[in-house]
């Protein structure tokens, strides 16, 4: 695989996923999420060093560093990239040395906040796994995690791709970069 994402789950088998990973050198997303109170100091700093990249909210972060004794400089240096989702603020994105500040995405109502951080992270990712700057990266998370705010349920929300770009040039400006999206479907149709 291109990229592992390590989410919230038995906290032996995150371990265990982070040690594979490493040892046979695959790139790997760590979330440790909610289990971060559960997953020892050690766990949790074998898992921040040398991942790819962290996802954690405000007070995830705070724990984790807490936990493994790292400072959030620390925890920045010791992963390719790390996102601080920050509920109604938006979210905080550290790479390459930059600090990146996104905003949060109104929900048209807000049902149950239950996998808004996953939401979040999959509009991120997808962004990242085109190649798309952080910022919209990011962006794209906060749109997905809109959605996801607006249902009852952690997966019941849904978006056509074109339902997604409409409503994220709603509220950000792309300069046409989310075009890609949207020729990806056309030549889906097309095919």
């Amino acid at each position: 695989p291109d990229l592992v994402v390590i989410s919230p789950n038995d906290p032996t088998a995150m371990d265990q996923y982070v040690r594979e990973c490493k040892e046979l050198g695959i790139p790997y997303v760590y979330d440790p999420s909610q289990q971060v109170v559960r997953v020892s100091g050690e766990e949790l700093r074998r898992g921040v060093d040398g991942a790819h990249s962290l996802f954690v909210n405000e007070y995830e972060f705070g724990l984790l560093q807490k936990h493994t004794g790292f400072s959030a400089e620390e925890i920045v240096q010791r992963v390719g990239f790390v996102v601080v989702t920050l509920g109604a603020n938006g979210a905080d994105i550290y790479a390459e040395g930059i600090k990146y500040h996104v905003s949060s995405v109104p929900p048209r109502e807000i049902l149950d906040p239950t996998g808004v951080g996953d939401a979040f992270r999959g509009g991120f990712l997808r962004g990242y796994a085109l190649g798309l700057d952080w910022e919209i990266c990011g962006r794209m998370g906060a749109v997905a995690a809109a959605y996801c705010l607006e249902v009852k349920g952690p997966q019941e929300h849904f978006y056509t791709i074109e339902e997604f770009v409409s409503r994220y040039r709603q509220n950000f400006d792309d300069d046409g970069k989310l075009d890609i999206l949207l020729s990806k479907v056309a030549k889906e149709i097309k095919n």
